[in-house]
């Protein structure tokens, strides 16, 4: 076998798994096509819960935070998805690096389900959660453990383009920047495209066998950023659109929302100023949209079920080289500045009446007529002055906006920098894991994969409902295209990276090994 776990997911306790093993390699996972093994293959089971995990003292709270879980089991072959409302499983936010670790020891301790059978999902919602999230996950898992019964399973994809967009702005020199708070958006007349988005829903849905509900996992790509207009704690649209699903399909089932490649995804309107961002509108769209294609899979009875882990090695990128051309870049901005006689006080009027009426900004027509007739040219001298420091002002303020984007990304890298230094430069190892679930395939990265590695390992797959999400089991910053890695200190997502641009072939080379096994 090769080093990567293919882990059967056998409860402790149970026999059943030591006799497939018995019959060999061939027998590890379920056929993708029906056999005469299959009409005696145990069917499966699921059960869900889940458990609250806002953090009692945060800010104002909007609405709730939940963890999730989904166990699923075939004979003794147990797996677990798990949902978690929090920005990332370790590293930033407010979820510990020990949390993976904790969750997995005691639920194979107290419950026999081995460490690679457990997949952990954050939506990547900015919530604050509470500081035991690791025991309240596992008492999620309990609650779902002790509701396993059998069920039906159907799957299929749905489709939503109205609330999110491409937040990388492709500029006409040849460079990108993104759409974000951090710093300001470039000049409209230099953003020449944007980028893709993914507007399909996967949609893995579970019934009881009398036909009732029992949850729906969707997975979708965008970044949960939108915030609400008090400012509260909040799920954001992810527990809009989830509490839309549950409420309308009842019988308590539960929506999981799993996140996808959403790395540079924005929700729409990210950065509209004229109103309050809110999160409402666009999760409730989601989840109507969820709604819709839901109610149309069918669902029957299963035995495909198969989980396995993966680990990588991954290259980290030699940043150096950056540095210096970030620098460069900054000194030349700096010395592009110019001095002007105005500031932001008599800019911001000057500028108004300049556009207001530029061919008699000064005075009214007649003044300037009268000057022309009698040979004068004061107010027209005077017009050409205000004009260019109008425009030197103006240019110094784009340059400030360059510098401030810089600056920031710049920081970025050079944090990434240091973390790589700091290792030696050794590979960096991350967890990859791979579910299927009938015809549902879902592969799992700790990185915040950019939209259109999701799209190339959809295109590329030999399954046709193939999904993949991010932000799984770990969190190791970003992880954009090697195309994208080429504008590193351009935008965040590739000054976020602590990754070389041959990542992505590894990465995407990988998952096709691990789509063959299925």
């Amino acid at each position: 076998m090769s080093r990567s776990r293919l882990s059967l997911c056998f409860s402790k306790t149970g026999i059943f798994g030591v006799g497939i093993v018995l019959l060999g390699f061939a027998g590890l996972f379920i056929s993708s096509k029906p056999s005469k093994a299959d009409s005696i293959a145990p069917l499966l089971k699921a059960g869900v819960a889940k458990v609250e995990i806002t953090h009692p003292d945060a800010i104002k709270v909007n609405d709730p935070l939940f963890v999730k879980a989904l166990v699923m089991q075939v004979g003794a072959k147990t797996g677990v998805l798990l949902s978690v409302d929090a920005v990332a499983i370790g590293e930033i936010g407010h979820i510990k690096n020990d949390y993976l670790g904790i969750v997995r020891g005691r639920l194979e301790k107290e419950l026999g389900i081995s460490p690679e059978c457990v997949i952990v999902n954050a939506s990547h919602c900015h919530g604050v959660v509470c500081p035991d999230i690791d025991e309240k996950t596992v008492q999620a898992v309990k609650l779902a453990m002790g509701q396993l019964v059998p069920v039906k399973v159907g799957s299929g994809i749905g489709h939503e383009n109205r609330i999110m967009e491409n937040r990388r702005l492709r500029l006409k020199n040849g460079k990108e920047a993104d759409v974000r708070h951090a710093y300001s958006m470039p000049a409209d007349d230099e953003v020449s495209a944007i980028g893709p988005v993914d507007p399909d829903i996967g949609i893995l849905r579970f019934d009881r066998l009398d036909g009732r509900p029992m949850a729906v996992v969707y997975h979708f790509a965008c970044h949960p950023i939108m915030g609400v207009p008090s400012g509260g704690n909040t799920a954001d649209f992810v527990g809009y659109a989830s509490k839309v699903i549950e409420e309308n399909l009842g019988e308590g089932a539960l929506a999981l929302f799993v996140q996808g490649c959403g790395g540079d995804i924005n929700p729409v309107g990210y950065k509209e100023v004229d109103q309050p961002r809110n999160a409402e509108p666009l999760g409730n769209l989601l989840g109507l949209s969820v709604l819709k294609a839901a109610k149309n899979i069918r669902c029957t009875p299963t035995s495909r079920f198969q989980i396995l882990q993966e680990k990588i090695l991954l290259p980290r990128a030699d940043l150096s080289p950056t540095i210096d051309l970030l620098l460069l870049e900054q000194e030349k901005l700096l010395k592009s500045l110019q001095g002007t006689s105005l500031n932001l006080k008599t800019a911001i009027p000057l500028a108004i009446k300049y556009n207001l009426s530029p061919e008699f900004p000064s005075s009214y027509s007649h003044r300037y007529l009268s000057e022309k007739k009698s040979g004068k040219e004061d107010l027209k001298k005077h017009d050409e002055t205000n004009r260019g420091n109008i425009k030197a002002y103006f240019d110094n303020i784009l340059v400030m906006e360059k510098l401030t984007r810089l600056q920031t990304n710049l920081a970025l890298v050079r944090k990434h920098q240091e973390k790589n230094l700091a290792a030696g430069r050794k590979p960096l190892a991350a967890e990859m894991m791979a579910l299927r679930v009938g015809e549902f395939v879902l592969i799992t990265f700790p990185g915040e994969l950019t939209v259109e590695i999701g799209l190339n390992i959809k295109k590329s797959s030999p399954h046709k409902q193939t999904f993949v999400a991010g932000y799984t089991n770990g969190y190791i910053y970003y992880t954009p295209t090697a195309k994208q890695l080429e504008n590193r200190g351009g935008a965040q997502e590739d000054s976020d990276c602590l990754l070389a641009p041959e990542w992505q072939m590894q990465f995407e080379n990988k998952v096709a090994g691990i789509l063959r096994k299925f």
